[in-house]
């Protein structure tokens, strides 16, 4: 059975607690009509077989059948779609006849759920015939909502499963991506170190660039697992929106410039405050552009625009890009969703950056919104955000250019060998004394003779040396983890 057979309507719904009543004699009909009618049953009466196939098509509670109806050729008809009824259905029958279960055609007839009145019948017998065969159907409608309820749960879990596959997928395509010309790049270092200095600077900077649209992937993979386990927390602060936009068009500026675009960036004269977090907010709008740069071809038009409208700040990022499918338009912010999965290929992306736009802004008691008029028609995506209150917007501070950080004595603790020694060695080139431990009891040996200003230790480090990194905070008080 598919999804689609088992989208039902309210009127179904009503269906389920109607009594059919095949009764080619009319007064059988009336009669049983008022009879059930004023016990508070729903009857509809039929004198063909024809109209009581299609109510039953529609949903019925229960099927009463008069003896007159058995000897009509027609039954045969009903008879076949009560044997074609899916497995949860199996419909009550309730008979009313002369000869109990001699009537004529009743053996043959081989219903399942049958129930059987001798005529003449009283009243409150047949009623309670009635009401105990619409119990019974309740409970057979109840077996279906659960059935349909699995149904669709294993349809969701399905495609979960189909999207974690190209995922995955995705996700191997574009860490190898980067990885490659790195490894390359070590290789051409290596084997033939460049006596050019343009050519070394020209191998260092593609490895840069491929480092950091790797680094930027798992990122965004990390922001999406604290999200969705609640363990983002937003450093907020107030902030005026114009330094959001320059803080995320300078992270944008490389990838914009390799595609030729043109930007055209248009701030308010107003400082425009709101109570956010700097970093998060940059990388929403960061995500939203790069987006635009993707999804443009070479050449195209990006425009950044903030603005005021009420108690709202709004940012919009409009492009002169592919578009997006109205079919599609709904789901652009759904996790792993992508419009084209060729181009996504072509231009990199896991599908989860529109994903953190939505989660980040809705954090900041935002929304987001996506327009566009379809393919080729370019794209529209709109930021609001809460203004903070007037009164809460801080004082200008003079700028103050940033002092060096003074030597200190860092010890760097790592199970990863290559990432502490290259950690230190970066620290060292800045004028630190640096050691290094691979472990939480060597570095607790280690802090006891080196009394470390500071502590860098990975989240990400073993359970059982957590206990022991911690413990250096008692032999310097300003350790600190990162």
């Amino acid at each position: 059975m598919s999804l689609a057979m088992i989208e039902r309507d309210d009127a179904d719904r009503s269906c389920s607690e109607r009594v059919i009543v095949l009764a080619p004699t009319a007064r059988d009909g009336d009669v049983t009509r008022r009879l059930l009618a004023e016990a508070g049953i729903d009857v509809a009466v039929c004198q063909g077989w024809r109209h009581a196939e299609e109510l039953m098509h529609e949903g019925a509670g229960a099927l009463m059948v008069t003896d007159a109806a058995f000897a009509d050729a027609g039954f045969a008809v009903l008879l076949n779609v009560l044997e074609r009824q899916p497995a949860w259905s199996n419909l009550p029958v309730v008979a009313l006849c002369r000869h109990g279960l001699e009537a004529p055609g009743l053996r043959e007839a081989r219903l399942r759920n049958l129930t059987v009145l001798d005529r003449p019948t009283s009243t409150r017998v047949m009623v309670s015939a009635v009401r105990t065969a619409l119990r019974g159907r309740r409970w057979q409608y109840q077996i279906r909502d659960q059935i349909d309820s699995l149904l669709r749960a294993d349809h969701s879990l399905r495609q979960a499963d189909q999207r974690k596959d190209e995922f995955l997928a995705t996700l191997a395509h574009e860490l190898r991506n980067p990885l490659a010309p790195i490894r390359t790049g070590l290789q051409l270092l290596g084997a033939n170190p460049p006596q050019d200095e343009a050519q070394y600077k020209g191998v260092t900077d593609m490895m840069d660039r491929q480092m950091s649209h790797l680094l930027r992937l798992i990122d965004d993979l990390l922001e999406v697992s604290r999200i969705s386990t609640g363990k983002l927390i937003l450093q907020r602060e107030s902030l005026d929106m114009r330094r959001v936009v320059e803080m995320a068009l300078e992270s944008c500026q490389p990838l914009i410039e390799r595609g030729g675009h043109q930007l055209s960036v248009t701030l308010p004269d107003e400082e425009l405050w709101v109570d956010g977090d700097l970093t998060r907010l940059a990388q929403s709008l960061s995500n939203l552009v790069n987006n635009a740069a993707k999804y443009t071809p070479d050449g195209g038009r990006i425009w950044v625009t903030l603005a005021r409208a009420g108690a709202q700040a709004v940012l919009t990022v409009r492009d002169s890009g592919v578009g997006v499918p109205q079919d599609m338009i709904g789901r652009v912010f759904d996790m792993f969703a992508q419009v084209n999965r060729s181009l996504e290929r072509a231009q990199g992306g896991l599908g989860i950056g529109l994903a953190l736009v939505r989660s980040l802004v809705t954090l900041h008691g935002g929304q987001v919104c996506a327009v566009s008029a379809g393919p080729g028609q370019g794209s529209t995506f709109t930021i609001e955000l809460p203004l903070a209150a007037e009164d809460s917007a801080p004082a200008p501070l003079p700028a103050a250019e940033p002092e060096p950080a003074p030597p200190a004595r860092i010890l760097v603790v790592d199970d990863n060998d290559d990432a502490a020694t290259s950690l230190a060695m970066l620290l060292s080139l800045s004028g630190h004394e640096v050691e290094v431990a691979n472990s939480g009891p060597a570095a607790l040996q280690t802090a006891a003779s080196f009394l470390p200003q500071a502590v860098l230790c990975p989240a990400w480090m073993a359970t059982s040396s957590r206990p022991d990194c911690a413990r250096t905070r008692a032999l310097r008080p300003r350790c600190w983890w990162r």
